[in-house]
């Protein structure tokens, strides 16, 4: 797949038993093509701060992040989830380097009104991403950045897929344990025009933890060839189905 764009995917599982059949066609298709997997771990997270008793809410399905729930986030995604993922990248066969945001000025922090220690993706610093790629490796990074101050921000991680795939000229493939975008009458969507998106959102369309993801997708399409897909990420195959097509999900576009 010689002069392939590069390609983001953003896993949606919240363990590694469910993330193995992804993480076997990643490895394989990093032998094809540059890719950078980015995760999130929302789920462990919660359950961490359930343990440690640090209330957490959500707005409009993004996590408002106080100091307490940062400390937190830091060691459960760029430690606990961040760690697990390059050691299982790697026996899978994928020359896998664990990073964050924060790394190399990877992801360029701009503040989230009203949610606290959260950054939304204002740039991209590409060029640590570049140099793994010219020596072979699988960037596998934590949605961690700095806002303008220099202070950690937790964020979005189908936000910080989407900035990358933009910064970089990147497909985006965002993997969920649902299959896509859901109409009023409970049909999925199989496509959906960039231009759609935000009345959707409007008219209760889509709402809660799909609402980041939809506008991620719609960031992602910076050309009239950029594939953005939100896909099933628990079917056999997911990665590959989205990439050809044939997923179980919802396939965004600028027209």
């Amino acid at each position: 797949m010689a002069g392939a764009r590069p390609l983001v995917v953003k896993l949606g599982g919240t363990t590694i038993a469910e993330e193995r059949g992804v993480l076997a066609e990643v490895a394989a298709l990093a032998r094809q093509r540059d890719v950078i997997l980015v995760h999130g771990g929302g789920k462990r997270l919660s359950g961490w701060l359930d343990r440690l008793g640090v209330e957490h809410r959500f707005r409009d399905g993004l996590r408002v992040t106080d100091e307490a729930t940062l400390e937190v986030a830091l060691a459960v995604l760029r430690g606990v989830v961040n760690a697990e993922l390059v050691a299982a990248l790697r026996e899978a066969g994928a020359d896998a380097v664990g990073l964050s945001g924060l790394d190399g000025g990877l992801l360029i922090g701009e503040r989230v009104p009203g949610l606290g220690r959260v950054c939304s993706v204002a740039g991209v610093r590409g060029t640590i991403l570049q140099a793994l790629f010219l020596s072979g490796f699988v960037p596998v990074v934590a949605p961690l950045t700095a806002d303008g101050s220099g202070l950690i921000c937790n964020v979005n991680a189908d936000d910080a897929a989407s900035g990358l795939a933009a910064g970089i000229g990147a497909d985006l493939v965002l993997l969920t344990d649902t299959d896509g975008v859901r109409a009023k009458g409970g049909d999925r969507i199989p496509y959906l025009r960039a231009a759609e998106v935000e009345p959707l959102i409007a008219d209760g369309v889509i709402v809660g933890g799909m609402i980041p993801k939809a506008r991620a997708a719609v960031r992602a399409l910076v050309a009239p060839e950029s594939l953005a897909v939100i896909a099933d990420g628990r079917t056999d195959g997911a990665l590959a189905q989205a990439l050809s097509g044939t997923e179980r999900g919802t396939r965004l576009g600028t027209a």
